[in-house]
């Protein structure tokens, strides 16, 4: 149409062939069932007729009912369509995406049909409202005690956690207001401990750091250890908030603090293996909680856990070679008395 001059009638073609499946949407010969589980929440994928999707659910009732004495949720329980309601599961809003007008390089349609992940923004609200009061962001006043090293470390520690955990989101640069929020009571924390202005904290502590993806600016804090040594950097920032296709979630949910006060900061200033005394490539070993230091079925308990049990911290300076001798269960260099 276009070569024989007919323009209008090959854009309204062309127009009307986008709105046309490029398969059999209703093939009645077609079905797929995907099965998700984490923990207790578990999540069924059904392409299919609604009435084998209810079908289905009326079988997993039973089954609950007469195996498992377990009833099954209505509340909890829903059957939506991808396409026209979102559903939750693990914090993500996730349904089908459709647009007619994105198109890769072939000029075919590229997203219709697949699957598309979003953060909730009532999630994001919610663990602003962590660092807010009255919806403004709010000195956090247990950590008043702890150094600028510590407050800002945690800060970032908790940024980066969010962050990598909702890599695979669509509109992740919603976190961005997250960050700003946080930011925010950051320095009025810093402030309010050292009876300043938030304009004068986020002078002193911005920074700039190259990244992979360039030139980013953070807040970072510095603590000099000497020569020969490795400067010690608790950083808040620094990070690019984008979608990374090829994220892998990690189960690991942060600590809450490094340690009471500036106790970690002085020991890893001392530069010194708490274990055998060396200096060499210090490190820190860490635990997720201390519960995990009270394991079963073990006949002799090793001299670190015995260690850090007495001091009931997660957190244990070490050198490489400890380090390393507990990550394999080999004893360590030298053994401590509790």
């Amino acid at each position: 149409m276009r070569r024989r001059g007919r323009k209008k009638e090959a854009s309204a073609a062309d127009q009307a062939a986008r709105q046309l499946p490029s398969q059999d949407p209703d093939d009645p010969n077609y079905r797929r069932l995907h099965y998700v589980r984490y923990a207790d929440d578990w999540r069924l994928s059904f392409a299919g007729p609604k009435a084998e999707a209810e079908a289905i659910r009326e079988r997993l009732r039973a089954f609950l009912r007469d195996h498992l004495k377990l009833e099954l949720s209505e509340d909890k329980t829903l059957i939506t369509h991808a396409a026209s309601k979102a559903a939750r599961f693990l914090g993500y809003k996730i349904s089908s995406m459709h647009a007619d007008d994105k198109r890769d390089y072939r000029g075919r349609r590229s997203v219709n049909g697949h699957i598309m992940l979003k953060v909730p923004w009532d999630v994001i609200t919610s663990i602003g409202s962590r660092y807010e009061r009255r919806g403004k962001p709010e000195v956090r006043p247990d950590m008043l005690d702890d150094d600028d090293f510590s407050i800002i470390g945690r800060y970032g520690m908790e940024l980066r956690g969010y962050v990598n955990y909702y890599a695979l989101a669509h509109n992740v640069g919603k976190l961005y207001r997250l960050k700003w929020t946080m930011a925010t009571s950051m320095l009025k924390t810093l402030a309010n401990k050292h009876k300043s202005s938030v304009m004068k904290m986020a002078g002193k502590y911005r920074a700039s750091v190259t990244t992979p993806t360039g030139v980013l600016t953070c807040f970072q804090a510095v603590v000099h250890r000497g020569e020969g040594k490795k400067p010690l950097v608790a950083q808040f920032g620094g990070l690019a908030i984008r979608r990374r296709k090829d994220a892998v979630l990690v189960d690991q949910r942060p600590p809450t603090a490094y340690t009471k006060g500036t106790e970690l900061l002085k020991r890893l200033q001392a530069n010194a293996c708490e274990l055998c005394g060396s200096t060499l490539q210090v490190e820190v070993h860490h635990l997720r909680k201390l519960a995990d230091l009270k394991r079963r079925g073990r006949k002799e308990v090793p001299s670190w856990r015995r260690l850090m049990a007495a001091r009931k911290r997660k957190t244990l300076v070490t050198c490489r070679a400890c380090h390393e001798a507990i990550h394999a269960g080999r004893p360590t260099r030298r053994a401590v008395s509790a």
